[in-house]
């Protein structure tokens, strides 16, 4: 499947689709085109189209998987789903149909081999009944990214309509969602061409890039969002040498230590982050003999899940000319996509019992080491994609230093100098293949269109049960699929249609000062004496304690300034407007949910019903067994309805999921953990499954961080080290118009080195 944002790639066809050409080629040959289109409305609001080829990933009654190749095409909040491209076919009738609700979750499941081919999954569930569900897998990484946006954006069309008030039937036409499973027959005719139509190449690729920025000082106090996280690190890179066009820099603060110490290389290629990400993973020999002079001779040990697997590899050290053995070693790698679309690679040395040390090899443990691959904006007249990449490892202190003050050439014929020297040669290998760094165009197409409604008339006169997997049958003959199912002119360019589309929010009273406002002024503030408040976990006496919380100011964290929507700058936070009051750590069997509904909750007190208003936010932690982490945030003074929070607070689910966002830092902790935590702000409402609980004085959100696979990767990591780090985490809604800035800091904690057996079960509470 081809879809893109923003780009143009040539069109596929039958002979395409059947071609032998292996999947590692599939850069070189022309895809099946995706395609965005921006529609203007009279009324001044303008919708989307987003559309192209995905396989349909299943099992059908009986147990067999099928998988078709299909066309999908979003339109506004409707889905639909043809076996043929309907721009190419004119009058073709979609053989799936329905709306896109608020209750939908896409989530990204990562890689996954499919008859010796690697695709990238997507799966939908309805969070309200989990047995309508099913997947959809792309060919490339940044492919499930752009759906996924098109998905959201879908689901925001639903939250303005929803916010205009639609009648009683469009609301119950909406909860009608995708039912993605379905009886499949004659599965057998379409998985044994899996093969076949896996390997069709991709198209270019211009993904929506962030303001770049490079050189801004983090310590300022403000910065462009685009430099760097939102959260204050204490990293200061030296730039020390540069080598064929690559920097290489050390982190003076790590050298202090006496320990390791941090170097990176950092280096622009001319080519979109997915494709070097697609570059980087790929395991191929050949390939990966044309830029990696050290580890390029590896092998696939195991697959844990879509994003981390395990590897083994060797390498003749024969430049290295002390090294008089072969060498051999394990490590494992474990990836994800940010929501900027930054993809981070973490690497650590490993151990596996597949492979023990090979004979005639010396096992060695390769150094510690991270990619982070970020698009870089263009200039307007430059249609060449860029992307920064670094690469960051941990090596040892003494010889880095003989290194770098040139009293010992030999660090040259080094393991390390070696890995530093990847970002070369992918910034070489890239420039000397064009296909990888194919150049894209940008087209806006409007139309005049009285009404969403009305270009989607044939779902308003659908039944009000039909869903988009609904009982239309899904098969036909292999003669009927083989003639009619991908007719499409190779040779005829389709350009993409640029995707830059918002929907309005809810009215608001402009206001100079919103922080000002949030908190009513007409009610005087009661005293928030925070040892009336206890919780499982103690408050941290100092900043040596261990096992404890307490809450920093906002100081830490960059948000949104008064002028972002004008130059993206970002300021330094101040002090939290709620203030936690307690924090609970729980053991659970099952992840918990409503735990301010517990008799004996903090919610349930005297004291706490007398508090004007409380925020409660319930981490589930994913583990063996589960924990749960709460946070209580209280205000002194009744929240003004007419208000960012107010609105926030008794506002519908959709609305919350697109504004509650988390900061996190980690302070104090190992390097990778910090890498794999990052310091970017995530939407958590996009990123996980959150619930909401409104009763009384109190609005519980419940964040179920293991619904996603991404997340319960990072959270392992993270609980592995969680006893000798420091992690700070900040709580703000995102202001998304101009009299919503500038934000402000919502509550902030910071939790001083957790131990895992001192959580409580909350039965006992």
């Amino acid at each position: 499947m081809a879809s893109k944002k923003h780009g143009s790639s040539d069109g596929g066809s039958p002979e395409s689709v059947a071609s032998e050409t292996a999947l590692e080629d599939r850069n070189s040959v022309h895809q099946n085109g995706g395609k965005a289109s921006i529609r203007s409305h009279s009324s001044g609001r303008e919708i989307f189209e987003y559309s192209g080829w995905v396989y349909h990933l299943g099992v059908n009654s009986i147990g067999h998987e099928y998988c078709h190749f299909r066309y999908l095409r979003i339109r506004g909040k409707y889905l639909e789903m043809y076996k043929q491209d309907p721009l190419e076919n004119p009058g073709i009738k979609p053989i799936r149909k329905g709306t896109i609700g608020p209750a939908l979750m896409v989530e990204e499941l990562g890689r996954r081999k499919v008859n010796h081919g690697d695709v990238y999954v997507l799966r939908f569930f309805n969070r309200l009944d989990e047995a309508k569900k099913g997947e959809i897998a792309c060919a490339t990484a940044g492919e499930v990214r752009q759906w996924m946006e098109a998905f959201d954006q879908a689901k925001q069309q639903v939250e303005y309509e929803l916010s205009r008030g639609v009648s009683v039937r469009n609301k119950l036409n909406m909860e009608d969602e995708i039912n993605l499973e379905g009886h499949r027959p004659r599965v057998r005719r379409y998985a044994h061409r899996l093969k076949k139509r896996i390997r069709i190449g991709q198209g270019p690729e211009m993904l929506l890039r962030k303001t770049s920025g490079i050189g801004e000082d983090s310590r300022f106090d403000t910065f462009l969002d685009a430099d760097g996280g939102d959260a204050v690190e204490a990293h200061e890179w030296r730039c020390v040498r540069t080598v064929n066009g690559v920097r290489i820099f050390e982190d003076v603060a790590s050298s202090k230590s006496g320990k390791g110490i941090l170097v990176k290389a950092v280096g622009v290629i001319e080519a979109t982050a997915d494709t070097v990400f697609d570059v980087v993973l790929n395991l191929d020999r050949h390939k990966r003999y044309e830029w990696d002079t050290l580890t390029s001779d590896l092998e696939l040990v195991e697959s844990i899940d879509g994003h981390y697997d395990v590897v083994y590899g060797t390498f003749d050290p024969r430049y290295l000319t002390w090294w008089q053995s072969k060498r051999d070693f394990v490590f494992s790698r474990q990836w994800f996509c940010g929501q900027d679309g930054t993809y981070t690679i973490l690497q650590s040395p490993s151990i596996h019992k597949k492979r023990p040390p090979r004979s005639g090899y010396k096992r060695t443990k390769i150094n510690p080491s991270t990619w982070e691959i970020s698009n870089l904006s263009t200039p307007s007249f430059n249609t060449t994609a860029r992307c920064l990449v670094t690469q960051t490892l941990e090596i040892n202190l003494k010889g880095w230093f003989k290194w770098r003050n040139k009293n010992c050439a030999k660090f040259e014929k080094t393991v390390p100098f070696a890995l530093l020297s990847q970002v070369s040669g992918l910034k070489e290998y890239v420039g000397a293949n064009p296909t990888l760094a194919l150049e894209a165009t940008t087209k806006i197409f409007h139309s005049k269109v009285s009404d969403l409604s009305e270009s989607n008339s044939e779902f308003e006169d659908a039944e009000a049960d039909e869903e988009f997997y609904d009982a239309t049958d899904d098969s036909s003959s292999e003669d009927e699929d083989n003639n009619n199912a991908l007719d499409i002119n190779k040779d005829k360019k389709i350009k993409l249609k640029n995707i830059s589309w918002a929907i309005a929010s809810l009215t608001r009273k402009r206001s100079s000062a919103p922080e000002a406002n949030v908190l009513s002024s007409e009610a005087p503030p009661i005293n928030l004496d925070a040892s009336l408040f206890h919780g499982t976990l103690r408050k941290a006496k100092d900043e040596f304690d261990k096992n404890c919380w307490s809450s920093p100011d906002g100081s830490g964290f960059m948000i949104r300034g008064k002028t972002y929507l004008k130059d993206n700058m970002k300021v330094k936070g101040g002090e939290p407007l709620l203030k936690l009051i307690a924090v609970d750590w729980f053991q659970v069997e099952e992840c918990a949910t409503n735990v301010a509904l517990h008799p004996k909750s903090l919610v349930q007190s005297a004291e706490g019903k007398k508090l004007p208003f409380i925020l409660v936010i319930n981490l589930e932690v994913p583990a063996r067994p589960n924990y749960s982490l709460v946070l209580y945030f209280a205000a002194d003074r009744p929240v003004n309805k007419d208000s960012l929070l107010g609105k926030f607070i008794d506002g519908p689910d959709m609305f919350r999921n697109s504004r509650f966002k988390l900061i996190p830092s980690i302070v104090e902790g190992y390097w990778m953990v910090k890498r794999a935590v990052g310091t970017k702000a995530c939407l958590l409402g996009k990123a996980v499954t959150c619930k909401y609980l409104r009763q009384d004085n109190f609005l519980e959100i419940d964040v179920d961080i293991g619904s996603s696979s991404v997340a319960r990767g990072v959270i392992g990591l993270v609980l592995g080290y969680v006893t000798s780090i420091v992690v700070d985490l900040a709580i703000v809604i995102e202001a998304k118009e101009e009299e919503e800035l500038p934000e402000y800091i919502l509550g902030t904690v910071r939790l001083n080195r957790i131990e895992i057996d001192s959580a409580v079960p909350l039965e006992g509470l």
